[in-house]
């Protein structure tokens, strides 16, 4: 029975869905103090590429070179962080576009290290591995009617849904923290902010080496997942794509960039009949949002009207009770 519900497809569609969830939160974060950088894709890339590179050759263990690679990125956001303080808006984008750009050329033509254009393969495969362990505790997927290849795939989905849910609730504890308020005063206005005696230099580098270091998390789960990447993978387009999770779903509260990852991510399956427009879609996308809901779909006033059904719902059950 088991067995008859799970669907390759299905979960793999999901796996990639839950990998964009934590790249939109990604954006979130930076967006959080105002910054608007598009140098995800190339922390992603790093991440991606430190932790593969560290599996294959140092024989490390996988959530080992996950970790490390996201560290690794974490750290490379604060020196790319640090000069670019003083830039805002437009002038910010362009700079960390750039610099998402001169990461993809260097895994192209560090070729000795990298493979160049090729692309690293042989990279552990964290659904094989999974299924290695727990043959060799005795366990098979047989037991509970499963194929090999249906556990390898349950599996992914479900190590991806638990990091997921507690990234969510990590950054929802933070954005009710001091943290995250100082990140709310710097965005709404940073002059004021600083009047109060806030750090603006620590707390802005601070969400910048947070979204690298989520982007590099992301990104070193994603290398795991399909055992294979190129510098393709990590091309502009791909910051593209997770700038319009936070365009679409909204920026203001982390449900918004992760509806957009999850709608984004499930409308090219969709309509794949058409999926050589998809980039006129997302600009006819991006167009009709700035135009009716600048806001994104998921916003503060969203939030609060769903809380507020929630709670009348649950009182009125209470009183039928």
């Amino acid at each position: 029975m088991l067995a008859e519900l799970i669907n390759p497809y299905y979960l793999q569609v999901g796996s990639f869905m839950l990998i964009n969830i934590i790249l939109g939160i990604s954006m979130y974060i930076t967006l959080s103090t105002g910054q608007l950088s598009l140098a995800n894709a190339g922390f992603m890339g790093i991440g991606a590429y430190t932790s593969a590179l560290l599996t294959i050759h140092f024989s490390l263990p996988i959530p080992v070179g996950v970790v490390i690679g996201a560290i690794f990125a974490g750290l490379l956001g604060i020196v790319v962080g640090l000069p670019t303080l003083r830039l805002k808006g437009v002038f910010l984008a362009i700079v960390t576009l750039g610099f998402g750009e001169v990461i993809r050329v260097i895994f192209v033509n560090w070729e000795s290290l990298t493979k160049g254009s090729v692309g690293l393969s042989g990279i552990p495969h964290m659904g094989r591995e999974l299924l290695k362990t727990v043959k060799e505790l005795g366990f098979e997927p047989k037991m509970l009617g499963l194929q090999n290849n249906q556990f390898i795939f349950m599996a992914i989905f479900l190590i991806l849904l638990v990091i997921v849910i507690f990234v969510i609730w990590f950054f929802k504890r933070q954005n009710d923290s001091r943290i995250g308020r100082a990140f709310s005063a710097i965005k709404l206005d940073e002059q004021a902010a600083e009047s109060m005696g806030i750090n603006i230099t620590y707390y802005k580098v601070l969400a910048f080496a947070q979204g690298a270091l989520l982007s590099g998390f992301a990104g070193a789960l994603f290398a795991h997942m399909l055992g294979y990447i190129s510098p393709a993978d990590f091309a502009y387009h791909k910051a593209i794509d997770i700038l319009i999770f936070a365009v679409l779903g909204g920026s203001e509260v982390i449900w918004g960039p992760a509806f957009g990852a999850f709608f984004l991510t499930l409308l090219p399956e969709v309509l794949r009949f058409i999926s050589e427009y998809r980039y006129m879609i997302y600009g006819v996308i991006i167009v009709v949002m700035m135009v009716v809901r600048p806001q994104g779909l998921i916003d503060l006033n969203v939030v609060k009207w769903i809380k507020r059904k929630t709670t009348r719902r649950g009182l009125k059950n209470g009183t039928g009770n």
